[in-house]
């Protein structure tokens, strides 16, 4: 392995904590609103978790995207990675998610599909009322 590839995952592990429970890597360094990491390598910054997976795997093929197995955006486990289509990753965020933002369970009673994407009924009745007082008001 050449030398800079050395000093690079020494220094991506050193902004590492190891969790012994969940065998995550998570991130210790700058991280970005969403919960990604970031880490300078090769003269530019990438996100923490996808130079972790081009250090210790393999290099990531144009434009496709990485999912943590774990569903923990900090870690940076290569173990933890996988290169899945677009599509992929988007079913599989959808399937970790079982509330709304509001705190709604997605149920079956509760949940509407609306052009692909899950609705939680609660929270359209909400919208619903509030767009029907405002227009009363007006």
């Amino acid at each position: 392995m050449p030398k800079l590839l050395i000093s690079d995952a020494s220094r991506l592990r050193s902004k590492t904590v190891f969790d012994p429970r969940s065998f995550c890597w998570n991130w210790q360094a700058r991280i970005d609103r969403h919960g990604y990491g970031y880490f300078k390598m090769r003269g530019k910054s990438w996100l923490a978790h996808r130079a972790s997976y081009t250090l210790f795997k393999c290099d990531i093929p144009a434009e496709m995207p990485i999912d943590h197995l774990c569903r923990n955006t900090r870690c940076v486990n290569p173990a933890h990675l996988e290169v899945v289509t677009h599509k992929e990753n988007r079913v599989r965020q959808a399937a970790a998610q079982t509330h709304c933002v509001r705190g709604h369970e997605f149920s079956m009673p509760n949940t509407v599909m609306v052009r692909g994407a899950r609705v939680c009924r609660a929270c359209n009745r909400i919208r619903a009322q509030s767009s029907r007082a405002r227009r009363k008001q007006s």
